[in-house]
């Protein structure tokens, strides 16, 4: 029984995951949420951030302040524009907004991946963080946009847009 529950949260996650790269589709599938595929997505980003990271000349570990930073700039990022839809009046859950952010930083996660594959090649690796950039916020507006925002949405997409923004140029200059 336990198997089959792991092989569920797995076939959910990738049920997620399809919904970010289609945002049209079923959006029921991001109302029940779980914190399972953005902690492998934040860890994921993390990882592949902190791999190409700089050794220090100075002795200090790039790596792991890259690691800790992308970590705990996407966790609190998350909880400040969640707080943010929460005061402006939305009716979003608060672990549902949070899972939902989560799961649109995995385009951002497909590009670090690339990035570490291709190495420091700026010329790929802006147009595929913009476009990425641009994928995450597109799919996170969609999905918190049934949050009932009417004249206030200006003001809960801004600090979305900056923490994709954010996390986009990690992704880029990392």
């Amino acid at each position: 029984m336990n198997q089959y529950r792991k092989l569920l949260d797995l076939r959910n996650i990738a049920l997620k995951l399809r919904q970010v790269l289609n945002p049209k589709g079923n959006q029921d599938v991001l109302r029940d949420w779980d914190l399972w595929g953005p902690l492998i997505l934040c860890l994921a980003l993390a990882l592949l951030l902190s791999f190409n990271a700089d050794e220090s000349t100075d002795g200090g570990d790039q790596k792991v302040l890259v690691f800790t930073g992308v970590f705990v700039i996407v966790w609190c990022g998350a909880v400040v524009v969640t707080v943010n839809a929460k005061l402006l009046g939305g009716n979003i859950s608060f672990f549902q907004s949070v899972c939902i952010l989560g799961y649109c930083i995995f385009p951002l996660v497909l590009v670090a991946f690339i990035a570490l594959i291709i190495g420091k090649y700026i010329y790929i690796r802006l147009p595929l963080s913009v476009i990425a950039f641009a994928w995450s916020s597109w799919a996170s507006v969609n999905f918190l946009s049934t949050s009932h925002l009417a004249n206030r949405r200006a003001l809960a997409v801004y600090p979305l847009f900056l923490f994709y923004f954010f996390i986009g140029w990690m992704v880029l200059i990392f």
